[in-house]
């Protein structure tokens, strides 16, 4: 059975798992500061965090992915109306986070989908290095 550290099918799923559970965690970060404002006027929300992936050579020449850091995403905060606010400016209005939880639910499940993708990779080979076992035991 080829191992995780190998530049097989394993190792290649293996390491795609990572970055999609590192990419999930980050999404999770991102839903729940979607509306974590400033303390005080004039102070900057929460900011959008964006995975940076690249490709990771293995073993054997294989190439799977990496979450290789998480960056700032660049976008402008959203203005909300709302005068009684600790973090509202003198015209009332408070900076909110660059967060659309809307387009964070959507990344969850594509980000889910290629989890669930690269799992079935690794029950497959299992199960087809588990079905030639069998068949050579015969």
């Amino acid at each position: 059975m080829a191992k995780i550290g190998e530049g097989g099918v394993a190792g290649i799923a293996a390491q795609a798992l990572k970055a999609q559970q590192a990419r999930m965690r980050v999404i999770a970060e991102n839903l729940a500061n979607a509306n974590s404002t400033g303390a005080k006027a004039g102070a900057d929300p929460y900011r959008r965090q964006v995975p940076v992936f690249q490709p990771l050579k293995l073993e054997g020449g294989s190439v799977s992915v990496r979450m290789a850091r998480v960056a700032n995403d660049p976008s402008p905060f959203k203005q909300e109306y709302n005068p009684g606010h600790p973090a509202a400016n003198p015209a009332g209005y408070v900076q909110m986070p660059n967060v659309d939880s809307l387009i964070e639910a959507l990344d969850m499940k594509q980000a889910q989908r290629a989890y669930e993708a690269n799992l079935n990779v690794l029950e497959t080979q299992d199960a087809m290095e588990k079905r030639t076992l069998d068949l050579i035991r015969k």
